[in-house]
Parts: structure tokens; C-alpha cells; sequence
């Protein structure tokens, strides 16, 4: 596909995900994306926004955990 911003090609890459779902937020890993070799804007396919949606509601092993600070600016 053509990449929405600078008009370059994209290739198919797994990459990390930040995914919020039910006021949580995931770092998913191996996520199927459209990666622009220009730019790096990375593009996710509906169907697999709803994959992690429903492999995220569901027992699922967790890798790791992290603490993350939220501020305000």
C-alpha cells in the first residue's frame, strides 16, 4: 500500500502495539502492521484491531508487567 503521509511504499512488518481496551493499556508484541520505509507510519489492518480485541478479553499468558506514569502536561 501507499503510505498516507509521504507517499512511499509500505512492507509488511510484526511490530509492538500500545492497544487500550476497557481502560487498559497493553503492550502487544508480533502485531501484523503496514510499516512505511519512508516515513515509519505504521498502518493496522481492522480485522486484526479486533483479533487483539478478543485475545486480550480472553486468559491470555502475560510476558511481562511495567509500570507506566501518566501525567499531565
Amino acid at each position: 500500500m501507499i503510505c498516507e503521509f509521504c507517499g512511499k511504499q509500505t512492507v509488511e512488518r510484526k511490530v509492538k502495539r500500545q492497544h487500550r481496551l476497557r481502560g487498559r493499556l497493553y503492550i502487544v508484541e508480533n502485531v501484523p502492521a503496514e510499516v512505511c520505509t519512508e516515513c515509519g507510519e505504521r498502518y493496522f489492518h481492522a480485522r486484526v484491531l479486533d483479533e487483539i480485541d478478543r485475545f486480550l478479553e480472553t486468559s491470555h499468558t502475560v510476558k511481562d508487567k511495567i509500570e507506566v506514569e501518566v501525567v499531565s502536561f
